[in-house]
């Protein structure tokens, strides 16, 4: 097994090399299409990297991806899965795609929000609800004597 390369882009602007040796890959039976070695083959691959220990990250990255990956994370281990082929090899190759895909888009820098202005139906709205609220609030009021 060769080590991962990442393709350069925003939040890696040199692309990333991810060593063979941090990769963990596991294989079981997978479901699906197979015929009769789909019961002998172990073809699902399961790959497993932890982002604590990585050497491939610097410090700044290393947060960025964990913050972003935190849902899908094993403690701070990225696992994957794929099973989608009938051979060990291609979905070898796509879990380490999909690896890629997945830090590529962790990597990139959140888009600042464009402010927009408020449309006329929320203003209206807006507004609406505060006289509501007022006039709650002064029929709460005691009665004035006259």
């Amino acid at each position: 097994m060769d080590d991962l390369d990442v393709d350069p882009g925003p939040g890696a602007p040199h692309g990333l090399r991810i060593p063979a040796a941090e990769l963990v890959e596991q294989f079981t039976h997978a479901s699906g299409p197979g015929g009769q070695g789909v019961n002998t083959a172990d073809s699902k691959v399961q790959l497993s990297w932890d982002l604590a220990t990585t050497a491939a990250l610097d410090e700044i990255q290393r947060a960025r991806v964990l913050e972003q990956l935190a849902p899908r994370l094993a403690g701070t281990v990225l696992i994957l899965s794929a099973e989608e082929h009938r051979s060990q090899r291609r979905n070898r190759t796509a879990a380490r795609e999909r690896l890629a895909a997945v830090l590529r888009a962790a990597l990139a820098p959140p888009r600042p929000r464009r402010p927009t202005r408020p449309t006329r139906g929320s203003q209206r709205r807006r507004l609406e609800s505060k006289r509501q609220r007022a006039q709650t609030k002064q029929n709460r009021r005691p009665p004035r004597p006259e």
